[in-house]
C-alpha cells in the first residue's frame, strides 16, 4: 500500500470516528453490501438510523465487532457452536451469528434484549474503526424490505434522507451475510447469504429455518 493510500484510509477512519462520536449515521461500504453504522450509545443517532431505513423499531439492529474479545463486554454467551464458527474461515467475513445475552453482564444499551446478532467483518476500514470505538450497530443501507443497491447514488436514492457521512467506495459483494441463530440447542440458518448451508454444515450441525 502506498503512502498516499495509507493517508487516505487514515483520513477516512478519522472522519468516520468523528461522525460516530457526534451522534451521526455513517454510510460506508462493507465486505458485503453498503451499511449504515452508528454508535449504540448515541440515542439520537440510533433514532436517525431507524428513520433513514423506515425500519420497525421492534426489530433490533445487528452489531459489528472488531474481534471476538469484544463479545465479553457485551455479555454474549459463547456456546460450543459459536466457538466453532468463530474459529472457522467465515470469521471475519460474511457470517452473522445470533447468540444469547447474559442480562447481568451486558451494557445498558443492550438491556431488554435476550439475544443479539453480531458479525466480525472482513473489511480493513471497518475493523480499524471498530477497534478504536468498540462495537457498532450496523445494518444494510437499504429501505426496510427493499433490495440492496450496489452504488452510492442508488443507495441514497432509496433511503428517506441523507446519512451524516457517506464514505465513497465499492461494496465487497452484492449479497448480504448469512444469518445463523445459535441461541438454541441446534443452530438454525435464518437467512442464506454469502456463506452456503453446505459450507456451514462442515463446522456445526444446522437446520434451515
Amino acid at each position: 500500500m502506498t503512502d498516499s493510500m495509507q493517508s487516505e484510509n487514515l483520513l477516512k477512519v478519522c472522519d468516520v470516528i468523528t461522525c460516530l462520536h457526534t451522534g451521526g449515521v455513517v454510510m460506508l461500504p462493507t465486505d458485503t453490501v453498503f451499511g449504515l453504522a452508528v454508535l449504540p450509545t448515541q440515542t439520537l443517532g440510533v433514532d436517525r438510523l431507524y428513520a433513514l431505513k423506515a425500519r420497525d423499531r421492534t426489530k433490533a439492529l445487528p452489531i459489528m465487532l472488531a474481534n471476538a474479545g469484544q463479545l465479553v463486554d457485551l455479555g454474549v454467551i459463547i456456546s460450543l457452536a459459536i466457538e466453532k464458527l468463530l474459529s472457522s474461515p467465515f470469521v471475519p467475513g460474511a457470517l452473522t451469528i445470533v447468540a444469547q445475552v447474559n442480562p447481568r453482564k451486558c451494557p445498558d444499551w443492550l438491556h431488554g434484549r435476550d439475544e443479539v446478532a453480531f458479525r466480525i467483518p472482513n473489511s480493513p476500514l471497518l475493523l480499524e474503526v471498530l477497534a478504536q470505538v468498540g462495537p457498532l450497530l450496523v445494518t444494510s443501507a437499504n429501505l426496510a424490505g427493499a433490495p440492496t443497491q450496489q452504488t452510492v447514488p442508488d443507495v441514497l436514492a432509496q433511503l428517506t434522507g441523507v446519512p451524516d457521512l457517506v464514505v465513497p467506495g465499492e461494496a465487497g459483494a452484492d449479497i448480504a451475510s448469512t444469518l445463523i441463530n445459535c441461541s438454541k440447542n441446534l443452530a438454525v440458518i435464518e437467512r442464506v447469504g454469502a456463506v452456503s448451508v453446505a459450507d456451514l454444515s462442515k463446522w456445526v450441525a444446522v437446520c434451515h429455518g
